[in-house]
Order: C-alpha cells, then sequence, then structure tokens
C-alpha cells in the first residue's frame, strides 16, 4: 500500500511540475519581469537592448505614410512618447514589456503607429 501511495504522489508531482513549466513558455515577443531583473539593466531601453535588440529596429519608410519607422512607446495603455522614451523608464519599475508589430496595434492603438509599438506595463 505503501509503495502504491509513493507511486501516485511522483505522479501527480510530475503532473504539476509539466503544468507549471507549460505555463511559463517562451514568447519572443514579451520580455518579462523575470528577465528584467536577471538582466540587471538600468532602464527599460537598456532591458529591451540587451534581451529582444530587435525591436529597436527600424522598419523602413512607409509608402502610406511619413511617420516614423520606430515603435512608438506606451506605458500602461497610454501614450508615453518616441522610442527614447524608453530610456527614461527605471528597470525596477517595469513588470513586462511587450512589442506589438503594425499590424497588430490599428484596433488597439490606431493608425499612427506604423513602426509597431512596444508597450511597458509597470508593476503592480
Amino acid at each position: 500500500m505503501r509503495k502504491a501511495l509513493l507511486i501516485v504522489s511522483a505522479v501527480v508531482l510530475g503532473a504539476c511540475a509539466r503544468s507549471q513549466n507549460e505555463q511559463m513558455e517562451y514568447n519572443s515577443a514579451v520580455i518579462t519581469e523575470a528577465e528584467i531583473t536577471a538582466s540587471g539593466a538600468a532602464t527599460a531601453y537598456d532591458a529591451v537592448k540587451k534581451l529582444r535588440a530587435n525591436f529597436l529596429a527600424n522598419r523602413g519608410r512607409t509608402s502610406f505614410n511619413e511617420a516614423p519607422p520606430e515603435p512608438n512607446v506606451y506605458v500602461d495603455e497610454q501614450y508615453f512618447g518616441p522610442l527614447e522614451s524608453l530610456k527614461s523608464i527605471p528597470a525596477t519599475q517595469v513588470g513586462s514589456i511587450r512589442m506589438y508589430r503594425a499590424w497588430e496595434v490599428q484596433a488597439k492603438y490606431g493608425p499612427n503607429n506604423l513602426g509597431g509599438v512596444i508597450s511597458v506595463y509597470t508593476r503592480q
């Protein structure tokens, strides 16, 4: 009986561990609080540069609009400024950073974001 209980316990614990790992899947469009902390970055810009430098890449000029090809920055869903404004956000205040590409931002942030949006969510 004791042996059976040990086997059942091991199976249950293994299932729980697998469930937690599945929830922590890597998302290339999101920088997590844990990644930011581990990076030792001083600002949100430094964190992005170290962890997902492709967020900072120039998308090139578009033929539709003369808007800058760089992503705009939003903090907690409010417009914050151009890409350089990330340098004024202390990394210690950042909970996560998400990159929205141009085709994703139209409905959420409006048409003036042809370079995409870097959305910073502060720690709650």
